[in-house]
């Protein structure tokens, strides 16, 4: 069981966005501990991440708060991750069940390329008050929801991260390994390739600034859905520049012929002055 507390749990990341309670952090720090996940990164916090409310919470993995790693934007907390998950509320339509997500956050430990790989797993936990907004969620691959009474759905953030490090410890307590999925391309390669296309699509009028939004959002789920690995990205990536190339070259090409066509224009001028 230590080998695969090793690969499969301390390769998971637990991101807490903006949460404002100390006493709340110390006890993600407790869970995760009690649970075998260590990595803890804290974006934009409204708190004392290492205050000493937080560490009376988290009792003996105050280790946990000291090794926490404290970011500015959600996209810096991911960087190197493979796959991502973001807990939701009931309400959003593309949530699935917590149980049904834990098998694709863990590595296979009879794939010996992916032990030896620097695969990382994020999942991404909300504001104690309003969650996650659309802007961050577009960042997640899957889209997690804790089944609980439809009367009071809401649970309190530690509480949240301690249901869902049980249910991967248990995962893999239970010797659940799942079939080896494929390993995607790392979140800042594909954030690159995402960012690119919607200048591109701009660029060319499909996109506009009123409805940008919205559609790339359906593109990160149309793609997300295929986990394209480096290779696959770096393809697509390819085929940006060269588009970008091609538009350059095109508006290239028409600003001499109108240049052209102006010294034409000067010359004819002159030879009726003339």
């Amino acid at each position: 069981m230590d080998g695969i507390s090793v690969v499969g749990l301390e390769s998971i990341r637990i991101v807490l966005v903006e949460p404002g309670g100390e006493r709340n952090i110390g006890s993600v720090a407790r869970v995760m501990k009690n649970m075998g996940l260590r990595q803890l990164v804290v974006v934009n916090p409204q708190c004392d991440v290492r205050s000493e409310a937080a560490r009376r919470m988290a009792v003996r993995a105050a280790e946990i708060l000291d090794e926490a790693i404290v970011v500015t934007d959600l996209a810096s907390a991911l960087d190197g991750c493979h796959r991502i998950a973001a807990t939701v509320g009931r309400e959003e339509t593309q949530a699935e069940s917590l149980r049904s997500v834990v098998p694709w956050l863990l590595p296979s430990n009879s794939d010996s390329s992916i032990l030896n790989s620097q695969f990382q797993t994020a999942i991404i936990f909300g504001r104690e008050d309003h969650g996650l907004g659309r802007f961050e969620l577009k960042y997640a691959q899957r889209l997690i929801t804790i089944p609980s009474n439809p009367d009071y759905p809401s649970l309190n953030l530690a509480q949240a991260v301690g249901i869902c490090c049980y249910e991967l410890h248990q995962h893999l307590l239970e010797g659940e390994l799942s079939p080896v999925a494929p390993i995607a391309a790392p979140f800042q390669l594909i954030n690159a390739f995402y960012l690119g296309l919607e200048e591109l699509l701009l660029t060319i009028g499909y996109l506009h600034d009123h409805t940008a939004e919205s559609r790339m959002r359906r593109f990160r789920v149309l793609l997300d859905r295929a986990v394209p690995s480096v290779h696959e990205m770096t393809m697509l990536m390819g085929i940006l520049r060269q588009m970008r190339w091609a538009i350059q070259q095109k508006n290239s090409d028409h600003k001499d012929r109108e240049s052209v066509k102006g010294r034409s224009t000067e010359i004819e001028s002159e030879s009726d002055t003339n």
